[in-house]
């Protein structure tokens, strides 16, 4: 049995996508772990993941409320790129901004649910588009800073979708987007004031995750309302942990929770005497 609070799944880019699970100051390898009986044991324990103060509630993915109000990873833009200003010189954090909104932005098409476009920072390539379970992606314009890339973003929402259908994106693992296609017809899309940001890169990334089952996905996991939770393990796709019994659980959800995980070895079969 392993025990700590849990923390956002780490991936490797690799052919499936390698997973990696932090649990307290151990690390468990996911991959090598599918096809076994998983007990997730939730203490009751809360504590923010930059803190490590204990809270009743979880703000923001495993931030405290006092942290999520005044953490630079936690402003309005994080979620709103639009809204950004720290090119004007106003951030929660000026420092943390020059790293982290003050640089090269991507605006990219996604084929997770469904066609889908967002933004990430340049650092976050291709861990981003791993966590929301792309399984294609093109990069569509390349931006001097997160304000620029969000207006691009906001100005093509009304012919593409900006939110991933979860349900979908986990039972869907066939790539059904042309993607170099539909760059080009969005990029007619992008207003004049924006086009000179086109990225001309047609770099077409591929994921494929480790799923040994097809998912029947029913219902999510909620350790506020049950804290034990059963299932065998047959896949990871994005933050997600795919179970047999059509549960999932949302690793980056309950990031903050203590657990107590045990991992049940598959009964092996045993000869017959006659």
């Amino acid at each position: 049995m392993i025990a700590g609070n849990l923390l956002k799944l780490q991936s490797i880019h690799a052919n499936p996508v390698e997973y990696r699970m932090p649990v307290g100051s151990e690390v468990l390898l996911l991959n090598q772990n599918l096809g076994k009986q998983f007990i997730f044991r939730f203490t009751g324990e809360i504590n923010c993941i930059s803190c490590g103060a204990r809270t009743k509630t979880s703000f923001s993915q495993g931030f405290c409320y006092k942290c999520f109000t005044s953490l630079p990873e936690t402003e309005e833009d994080v979620l709103h790129p639009e809204k950004c200003q720290a090119h004007l010189g106003i951030a929660r954090d000026m420092e943390w901004a020059r790293r982290n909104c003050l640089i090269d932005h991507h605006v990219y098409l996604s084929d997770t649910s469904q066609l889908k476009v967002g933004v990430t920072r340049i650092h976050q390539v291709p861990t981003r588009w791993i966590d929301q379970g792309a399984s294609q992606v093109i990069s569509l314009a390349v931006t001097p800073n997160r304000h620029l890339a969000g207006m691009i973003e906001v100005s093509l929402k009304a012919h593409i979708a900006d939110k991933t259908q979860w349900k979908t994106m986990l039972m869907n693992n066939a790539r059904t987007v042309d993607l170099l296609q539909m760059k080009q017809k969005i990029e007619a899309l992008v207003p004049a004031e924006y086009q000179q940001y086109i990225n001309p890169d047609n770099t077409i990334y591929e994921f494929s995750y480790p799923i040994i089952e097809q998912p029947q996905v029913k219902q999510s996991v909620n350790f506020d309302n049950k804290p034990v939770f059963e299932g065998k393990l047959i896949g990871i796709k994005g933050q997600y942990l795919l179970f047999d019994n059509g549960f999932v659980l949302n690793i980056r959800k309950y990031a903050g929770y203590k657990m107590e995980i045990q991992i049940m070895e598959p009964l092996k079969k045993t000869a017959t005497l006659f």
